[in-house]
């Protein structure tokens, strides 16, 4: 059975058992939510993401559509995801580029990820790091723009 705090607004049927939803997160219509994840408080969800199990989301993070997260991640404290690459007032793209993160990766807090990047398994977003292209499995990369530091073993 999940949680859902009586102060979260959760439009979506599609969470997992064992996951637990805390307040003032808004999950949007159509999102799909795995088993087991901690979805803390301030956090929101648009309907076009998908998120695997066993994920942590920290507070203060919005996941955009087209966005795709894989099993056993962490997502660090405002960390910020965006999906629009020219975005204008009003004006929306035909298409949004989601952001995918494999399993088992890692995302520091206050990190940005830009559209369309991927974050391959294993890897490590330092906290603060502005990832500007696609992360390879097992890199560590901090900095702006994010660099690869080393790769962590198997």
């Amino acid at each position: 059975m999940s949680f859902i705090h009586s102060l979260a607004d959760v439009a979506s049927s599609q969470i997992g058992e064992g996951t637990r939803v805390w307040q003032f997160v808004v999950v949007l219509d159509g999102a799909n939510i795995g088993r087991n994840c901690n979805i803390c408080a301030h956090t929101l969800i648009e309907s076009d993401v998908v998120i695997g199990d066993n994920v942590t989301i920290k507070s203060g993070v919005q996941v955009w559509d087209g966005t795709r997260i894989g099993n056993d991640v962490f997502i660090g404290p405002n960390a910020t995801f965006t999906n629009d690459s020219h975005p204008r007032s009003k004006e929306y793209p035909a298409e949004f580029s989601g952001i995918t993160i494999k399993n088992h990766a890692s995302v520091g807090a206050n990190a940005t990820l830009l559209p369309g990047i991927t974050i391959g398994e294993y890897a490590m977003v330092g906290a603060g790091a502005v990832v500007t292209k696609d992360v390879p499995p097992r890199a560590v990369v901090v900095g702006n723009p994010a660099e690869i530091i080393r790769y962590l073993d198997k």
